[in-house]
């Protein structure tokens, strides 16, 4: 079931259930067609060993559990939802399935119901990190890394991807600081030990010494959320220019959608510098017009 708020995504990928839903009962040839019920809507038959993995995948941890309940499953009930694929000079490539993909190889099957759609390799990675969040939530960090990598290769905005994944814009905001954070923090929050909240309280702390001593503590004595509020404020040390920061990442997304390509705003003690990305000639004439007019 497609979550609501997450935009159509790969619901405009994947045939509804109803048409689907029988599509077991028909013998296919391997690599044969059925067509279900309008020119798009078709699956195939296709041998898992003959699907290359998705190289935009976000999701970079796959829960054993979670996979062996799903191996399970397709053991009793077969593979109720087709992957969808792209198709490029005779090779498949998944755009969605991961899990299933790798039950199937796992249980060797010979075959697996694909659907073939033309998507580029940003559709890719949308396609695939939407398919995570509606299925099983990415860690925070897979969630930063693939927001940082639709941002910086395809060019977008955080209001882009705000209206592409249906999701407030200061929550893609929020998720991307967490880049930030120390390696050992950043395991840990990928890994489940600590939450979001203990995260954001360590993105307060002034300078990276201080942000491991406080996580370490964390970890030592199992601190709550609000323990390690108190925690922090014993210590001190939090970041007064929060507030100028979040301001900062406000000019950056109008100054990117004004000039339609990528900004960077740098910070320093004694000032600060702007710099705007172009990769034509053409863009550089462009923004050069934008910045005389």
């Amino acid at each position: 079931m497609i979550k609501k708020g997450l935009g159509r995504g790969l619901d405009s990928l994947i045939p509804k259930k109803n048409n689907i839903s029988s599509y077991s009962d028909f013998k296919l040839e391997k690599d044969d067609s059925l067509s279900l019920g309008s020119g798009e809507n078709v699956i195939k038959m296709v041998d898992p060993k003959n699907i290359k993995p998705n190289p935009y995948q976000p999701r970079k941890e796959f829960n054993p559990v979670l996979l062996n309940d799903l191996i399970n499953s397709i053991k009793e009930y077969g593979i109720i939802q087709p992957l969808v694929v792209s198709k490029k000079n005779g090779e498949y490539e998944l755009i969605a399935g991961e899990r299933r993909l790798r039950s199937a190889l796992e249980l060797n099957l010979s075959e697996v119901p694909v659907i073939v759609r033309e998507v580029d390799n940003q559709k890719k990675l949308e396609l695939a990190l939407i398919e995570n969040l509606q299925r099983e939530n990415l860690n925070p960090i897979d969630s930063a890394i693939a927001y940082n990598q639709l941002i910086n290769e395809f060019n977008l905005t955080q209001d882009d991807l705000s209206k592409k994944l249906s999701k407030p814009r200061s929550s893609i905001a929020n998720v991307l600081r967490f880049l930030n954070l120390p390696a050992e923090i950043k395991n840990a929050l990928a890994n489940g030990k600590i939450s979001e909240a203990h995260a954001k309280y360590l993105l307060g702390i002034e300078g990276e010494v201080k942000q491991l001593t406080i996580f370490r503590k964390i970890i030592y004595n199992n601190l709550s959320v609000r323990e390690t509020d108190n925690l922090i404020r014993q210590a001190g040390g939090t970041k007064k220019s929060k507030m100028i920061d979040n301001s900062y990442e406000s000019y950056r997304d109008k100054l990117q959608k004004h000039f339609n390509t990528k900004v960077e705003i740098k910070n320093g003690r004694k000032g600060g510098s702007i710099n705007i990305f172009f990769y034509s000639d053409e863009d550089l004439k462009n923004i050069v017009k934008k910045i005389s007019s």
